[in-house]
């Protein structure tokens, strides 16, 4: 809880910090911040949130329960990593006259890092895979008798 709140009051120093410069700044247009704002929004709750629901809702279709937490932080990374570099990768802001900037081959690069991300969460699915099958192995297997409610513990012997 002292977290919660300790990050809530710097995240409102920050934002009066903003508010203050923006605000002292003589070639402000508030106009144009509110439009930035709104973009920013809908970008956000509309684009950014529906296709992370989407996706989502495919993986608890298609993913079972265990590897879902694993799939879904491997897919939230990903889809953050291209919206990042898929400016670079379409080439945005290069000119055609001057081949120094943006010279590096972005595209290969995020395919890579996306291998990457793959990759740890495959690593991740398999880590949760051998835990499930370790516990399911101290008990029995999948065809190990289940316990009566009032059993107790396994290894638990009755009163004396």
């Amino acid at each position: 809880m002292r977290t919660r709140v300790a990050l809530v009051a710097a995240g409102v120093l920050l934002i009066g910090y903003a508010v203050v410069g923006a605000s002292t700044d003589p070639g402000l247009a508030p106009a144009g911040v509110l439009v930035f704002l709104a973009g920013v929004l809908v970008g956000h709750d509309v684009v950014w949130m529906a296709g992370l629901l989407a996706v989502g809702a495919l993986l608890a279709r298609f993913v079972p329960r265990r590897h879902r937490p694993v799939v879904r932080a491997g897919a939230v990374g990903a889809a953050a990593l291209t919206v990042v570099a898929l400016p670079l990768v379409l080439g945005f802001g290069r000119p055609s006259d001057d081949p120094s900037v943006l010279p590096l081959p972005y595209g290969r690069n995020l395919v890579v890092v996306l291998l990457l991300v793959a990759a740890a969460t495959a690593v991740g699915c398999l880590a949760v895979e051998l835990r499930h099958r370790r516990r399911t192995a101290g008990r029995g297997g999948a065809g190990a008798r289940p316990r009566a409610a009032d059993e107790g513990p396994p290894g638990r012997v009755g009163p004396p």
